[in-house]
């Protein structure tokens, strides 16, 4: 797709995105929304899109300001920050339109002047230092050290069981753990590296090149790097505007030296690639216990692994909670009664009191004192001193203890928290697990009134995502309460907020339908490999759910027929040179074959055809026309972005069909012995390439003897 292309159809998206804020778009209520999370995910996809997306953004914001549409401003503005955090390099003059866009909403009334507020600011920080936004955003949501940056964001997820489909909660939990395996810090900060050095330097960074050294660096360099970027972004956005050119040559010195001879003018001409955003670190949890919240954030603040020794936890409760529990014993025999002091506190001021002779003290205290027999209970970890003192020891943070003053000399003003973590907690379920929110965070407060802990260190922030329930409950029946009628509380936002009624209100209906869904039969399928000899066949899988999901007729209108690839593959051309290419585009399914059609065609390639579907305009309207795409390769890659499931079949075996494929990788199979011995020579020195050993003398590739009579093995 070309630039004007890409650009037509992202507008047609934007402007369909519009007409759903009017209420005037042609699909059904429940499917609401699912445009802009379909184009929030193909940025994700290909991040390289972003600058031509926030340029159609920002004439569409001004263009709304000009006509007074305030139910544009706030869904477009969030979606353009969105934008522009992923973006690879952001043009200048396009960040100082927005940014004055930003100012004037400080004319308006909330909330138009405060998310305003918050965007300028943070542009402004941008400008000065050019992939600050992203850096921070990956630390933060990484949990990654950076001592310029200290801050953390955890997001938990509590989801009432009893309302939210089985499947729907393995689903989530299986997709939370599976992100975040297969992640890893060294990944991150790997993308933080490439983000900053391609925002500062533009085309003239080789991305590649870039990738692949950092690729083969081991974790503690690149943690070097990583740091010497963070160091370099955050101390340009602390100078002010001013510090922009010396921003640039900085990262310029750190690209030379992690790149090493190769200098910056030698990049391939191939444009911004751009850098897609890690998952975020998200937990799962289904909401079964009272205490479940509190216990998640005081573990967030101080994970377990970071406490003092196993032993010495719990041996000690809260004194303030001490009367709590004694108040409820049945066993004292006496009444115990809140005395207000008088004394100075002076030793010499005290009455004297005369000792007790020893048997009388320890009759009084038998006659006072008696336990009953009983189970010992361990105290939780959560409620030692120890352990939330020990969470008290952050950057910033107030000591746990305080240190006599001296005489005559003034006490210390206590240095001021900050507030390095944030958890945002968000919930699934209807007005009823509101209810239960209300009960939680009162016990917090409560607790926080006590000793306070969780309040000068968190940031908490509460979000809510109404689901509807696909059946009648009992309880609701027994109430003469609808499923509408459960969603009070997200109506009023959706009233308040024009971003939340279009992309969350709209998932009340959706998360159920989720439970349906084929991409959630079996979330824990391990990647199947298989082996195949003369024909590999994709087809384009229609399923209910999918249908369900997004409206036929508009997917036939719009996009045409077929679904949306992703092709990586290894060309073969007739100098033996490898190249490799990546193409996107629109088909219903492609044909792999080994044999060759011709004898004077190569066998140690497959022939590769995809049926691409081509749109064009005319002054009829729009029609599609099927061309067959054919090219040879050895190694090739597809993938499907918008996660839509595909059949492959393998040797025209209708036993060897496999559904629900989103994705695929073929590559010449290695003979199982020389994957052996190969493994076995590059593992003290992963740095070689070289054959070594027997595997010199080992057949690389998988050989088939099959005889002919003629006693010809092909």
């Amino acid at each position: 797709m070309d630039s004007s292309e890409l650009e037509s159809d992202i507008l047609r998206r934007v402007r369909a995105l519009l007409r759903e804020l009017d209420g005037h778009h042609p699909s059904c209520q429940s499917d609401r929304g699912m445009l802009r999370w379909t184009l929030h995910k193909r940025i994700d996809q290909n991040p390289r899109t972003s600058g031509v997306l926030a340029r159609i953004l920002v004439k569409e914001l001004e263009r709304a300001e000009r006509g007074d549409l305030r139910h544009y401003i706030i869904p477009l503005l969030h979606t353009l920050m969105y934008t522009l955090i992923q973006a690879p390099c952001i043009p200048d003059e396009l960040c100082a339109r927005v940014y004055d866009f930003c100012k004037r909403l400080l004319t308006l009334p909330k909330p138009f002047c405060t998310i305003g507020l918050d965007y300028a600011s943070r542009l402004q920080v941008e400008r000065t230092a050019p992939g600050t936004l992203y850096q921070r955003m990956v630390i933060s949501e990484q949990s990654l050290r950076s001592a310029p940056f200290p801050f953390q964001e955890r997001i938990f997820i509590f989801a009432d069981p009893e309302l939210l489909p089985e499947a729907i909660c393995k689903a989530l939990a299986t997709d939370t753990e599976a992100a975040q395996v297969s992640q890893s810090p060294r990944g991150c900060m790997s993308c933080v590296v490439t983000h900053a050095l391609q925002a500062a330097l533009g085309d003239t960074c080789d991305i590649h090149g870039l990738r692949a050294r950092l690729q083969a660096l081991p974790p503690g360099d690149v943690e070097h790097w990583f740091q010497q970027v963070v160091a370099a972004v955050e101390g340009a956005g602390s100078e002010g505007g001013s510090g922009r050119g010396q921003h640039t040559a900085r990262l310029e010195r750190i690209y030379h030296g992690l790149l090493g001879s190769l200098p910056a003018g030698n990049a391939p001409q191939e444009g911004l690639q751009g850098t897609p955003l890690p998952n975020p670190n998200i937990s799962f949890h289904l909401w079964t216990e009272d205490e479940q919240l509190w216990k998640e954030l005081v573990l967030f603040l101080r994970p377990l692994s970071q406490s003092c020794e196993p032993e010495g936890l719990g041996q000690e409760l809260e004194p303030v909670e001490m009367p709590d529990m004694l108040a409820g014993c049945g066993c004292c025999g006496q009444s115990r009664f809140s005395v207000l002091s008088t004394d100075s506190g002076i030793e010499r001021d005290l009455p004297a009191q005369e000792e007790p002779c020893a048997p009388c003290a320890a009759a009084a205290e038998r006659s006072r004192l008696h336990r009953k027999g009983g189970i010992k209970k361990k105290p939780s970890p959560l409620d030692s001193v120890a352990f939330l003192q020990a969470g008290s020891a952050v950057p910033g943070g107030k000591p746990p203890g305080k240190m006599p003053s001296r005489a005559g000399m003034p006490p210390e003003p206590a240095a001021p928290l900050r507030r390095l973590h944030t958890a945002r907690v968000v919930l699934l379920g209807d007005d009823r697990i509101l209810g239960r929110l209300a009960q939680a965070f009162h016990s917090l407060r409560k607790r926080e009134a006590r000793r306070v802990f969780l309040t000068p260190r968190l940031d908490l922030q509460f979000y809510h995502i109404p689901v509807v329930p696909g059946q009648a409950q009992p309880s609701a029946a027994a109430d003469h309460a609808g499923p509408e009628e459960l969603c009070e509380v997200a109506r009023y936002l959706g009233r308040a907020d024009p971003w939340y009624e279009s992309n969350i209100n709209t998932l009340c209906h959706m998360i159920p339908k989720l439970a349906t869904m084929v991409l959630f039969q079996d979330p824990a399928q391990d990647p199947a490999e298989d082996v195949f000899l003369t024909e590999l066949l994709t087809q384009v899988q229609e399923s209910p759910s999918h249908r369900e999901l997004s409206t036929t007729k508009r997917k036939s209108t719009l996009d045409g027929p077929g679904m949306d690839l992703t092709v990586t593959y290894r060309r073969v051309v007739l100098s033996d040179r490898h190249k490799e290419l990546a193409l996107s585009l629109r088909s219903t399914g492609l044909l792999m074959k080994a044999i060759p059609a011709e004898e004077a065609e190569d066998l140690g390639c497959l022939s590769v055809t995809i049926t691409e579907i081509i749109r064009t305009s005319n002054l009829a309207g729009r029609s599609f026309s099927a061309v067959a795409n054919r090219f040879r390769t050895r190694n090739i890659k597809i993938r499907s972005p918008e996660q839509r499931p595909f059949t492959v079949r393998l040797d025209k075996d209708g036993r060897r069909t496999y559904r629900d494929v989103i994705g695929l990788e073929v590559s010449p199979c290695l003979e199982p012995s020389y994957c052996l011995q190969k493994t076995r020579t590059t593992k003290f020195s992963p740095q070689e390439t070289e054959d070594v050993g027997l595997v010199k003398y080992l057949p690389k590739s998988l050989l088939l003897p099959i005889n002919t009579f003629a006693g010809v093995i092909p």
